[in-house]
Parts: structure tokens; sequence; C-alpha cells
């Protein structure tokens, strides 16, 4: 099992945090992790396309469900969206969907740092979601063996 770093869980948690006190619906956990995907999603597509994306979230999902087994119900759909998750969030309590949509972003974050780099990930991020508060990311990795 590879779990993603620290570092990364955390941005990660940090995205999640950040677009679920800026979802005004009722049900606002349930979507953050799709919304958060998708916004990765269409600025990547155009550096990646859809296949690239695509290719990069279905590997993320794999590591994923190898430490959340209820990710089993997720896929990843031709145009790179997810489908599922709102099953998750069904079949659990909030806090398991929270925490499922934490290692599935932190592990398509780390994939994204080991492809184009820490620096870049960064960037990207901060463009994304420039009010998000970023004080002290660090994106390191250490290489696994």
């Amino acid at each position: 099992m590879s779990m993603a770093s620290p570092e990364i869980q955390d941005l990660a948690r940090r995205l999640l945090a950040f677009e679920a006190a800026h979802d005004n619906s009722s049900d606002a956990r349930a979507g953050v992790t799709v919304q958060v995907i998708e916004e990765l999603r269409v600025h990547l597509i155009r550096f990646a396309g859809v296949d690239g994306f695509r290719s990069l979230l279905s590997r993320a999902l794999t590591l994923a469900k190898a430490e959340v087994p209820s990710l089993n119900i997720v896929q990843v759909r031709a145009d790179g969206s997810l489908e599922g998750f709102d099953g998750i969030v069904q079949r659990q309590e909030a806090g398991a969907a929270w925490q499922a949509g934490i290692v599935l972003v932190a592990h398509l974050l780390e994939l994204l740092v080991t492809f184009i780099g820490a620096p870049l990930t960064l960037r990207l991020v901060r463009d994304k979601w420039p009010d998000a508060s970023m004080d002290g990311a660090d994106l390191r990795t250490e290489e696994k063996i």
C-alpha cells in the first residue's frame, strides 16, 4: 500500500476544507471532493488532454482504493470526471466520506508531484485556489523504495 506523504495529505485536507467553507449547499461535504477533482480536471485537461487526466485520476483512484475500500463504487468517466462518490456519502457517515476524499485528492496531488514536480503542482494549486491558506505548504516528497 502506497500512502501519500503527510505534506500532500495536509494539502488535500486544506483544499477540501476550503471548498467546504465556500460551498453554500446543505450537503457541502458530499460534493467537495468531486468539486476539487473537477477544478483540477478542468485545468489539467488543457495540458495533458482528457486521456492524460483520466489516466492520472484512474491511477490515483486505484491507489486510494487500497487504503479506503469504500471507494470501490467510484469510477472515472470517459471525460475524466468522477462517478459514484455520492454513493459513499449515502452508505457511510460524513466523516468516512470526508476521509475517502482526502485520500483520493492526496493521491492525485502526489501523482502530480511525481510527474510535474512539487513547485509546479503547488503553483497549479495556488492558481486554482488563490484564497486558500497555503502557509507552510511544503510538497517535498521522499523517494519511496
